[in-house]
């Protein structure tokens, strides 16, 4: 019998049962390893208390055809409108990433759209359930206004557990959704892992997505490593260069800890490169201060990245809260 509290389904190449893993890639870290980042060798940069954008979206009700319009609501969160349709992914709109509302990382800037200026959201895509990605009071808000929910197996029981209302589909690696008007969201492996609590890592599916519409694909990567970069490499061959890539840039000191789960801004380079996206937009940086590295570091890296590897910085936007862009 399953010791797996989310998930029952058949062995796979990434499933064994009890938890999902990489062939040849899954590489935990112990409690040591994170004593050790935390108590002896952590050299923690001091974020601000606020640090707040001064930009403020108030997004359209819907953008057409091929048209393509991406918000940054901060930390993880976007809001993208395309095709007449319009997606949230990881949407956070709590005051801290944490399962508890009094301790654990607090938000220095406000999300970037407020909640009641959002348009009709046609779906909630979430790439794992660590707690700045999956946020249960974010997702409570948003089931009341019936926007359904496409996340990775397993994740479907834990939104389900605490909103039994919720339309929540789940899906493997390699598998879609279909939206109609040939708008599919194609679940794909990302370099990192899952858990809600102490006991239950790796149990519920992590994934990127790949949004497929007549305008082009939009990589929406969430979190992830670089590794050996063959992921993103398989993106392109599978499903063409991106139009949109949502790219990862934050989160990543030591990297002795953090190498394995989440990319820098040089690797963020890489991965441009190997999936060739036409344009990226940078995230995961400058709200929730998760690990050691100072607020504003990662766009200085990136723009010294992009200037070393010859990559014009139009081609990597980086954007504040409530900042958005029209993607060509």
């Amino acid at each position: 019998m399953s010791k797996n509290p989310y998930y029952s389904g058949p062995v796979s190449d990434h499933f064994d049962g009890t938890r999902f893993f990489i062939s040849g890639h899954t590489n935990d870290k112990s409690r040591a390893d994170l004593l050790k980042w935390r108590m002896e060798t952590r050299e923690r940069a001091i974020w601000p208390k606020s640090w707040p954008s001064p930009f403020s979206d108030a997004p359209p009700q819907r953008v057409e055809g091929a048209q393509l319009r991406v918000s940054y609501i901060g930390h993880a969160s976007f809001l993208i409108q395309t095709q007449g349709l319009n997606f949230l992914i990881d949407p956070v709109w709590s005051e801290r990433a944490s399962p508890l509302s009094f301790v654990g990382p607090r938000r220095v800037n406000a999300p970037g759209v407020a909640f009641d200026k959002l348009p009709p959201i046609d779906a909630v895509l979430v790439t794992h359930n660590h707690y700045d990605h999956l946020d249960m009071a974010t997702l409570r808000r948003l089931v009341a206004r019936n926007a359904p929910i496409v996340t990775p197996l397993g994740n479907d029981t834990i939104i389900r557990r605490a909103i039994p209302q919720a339309r929540v589909h789940a899906y493997d690696w390699m598998q879609h959704h279909d939206f109609g008007g040939g708008v599919r969201a194609h679940l794909v492996p990302s370099y990192h892992w899952s858990a809600r609590g102490l006991f239950d890592r790796r149990m519920a599916l992590w994934a990127s997505f790949v949004i497929e519409t007549p305008g082009g694909r939009i990589y929406c990567i969430g979190d992830t490593g670089y590794r050996d970069g063959a992921i993103f490499r398989d993106v392109k061959m599978r499903f063409g260069a991106p139009r949109l890539a949502l790219v990862p840039i934050g989160a990543y000191a030591p990297r002795w800890f953090m190498r394995d789960q989440h990319a820098d801004p040089e690797e963020a380079v890489k991965i441009l490169r190997d999936c060739a996206a036409q344009t990226a937009v940078a995230f995961h940086w400058g709200t929730f201060q998760l690990t050691d590295e100072p607020i504003d570091e990662p766009p200085r890296l990136l723009a010294e990245a992009l200037a070393r590897e010859g990559v014009a910085p139009q081609r990597f936007l980086v954007k504040r809260p409530g900042e958005f862009a029209w993607i060509d």
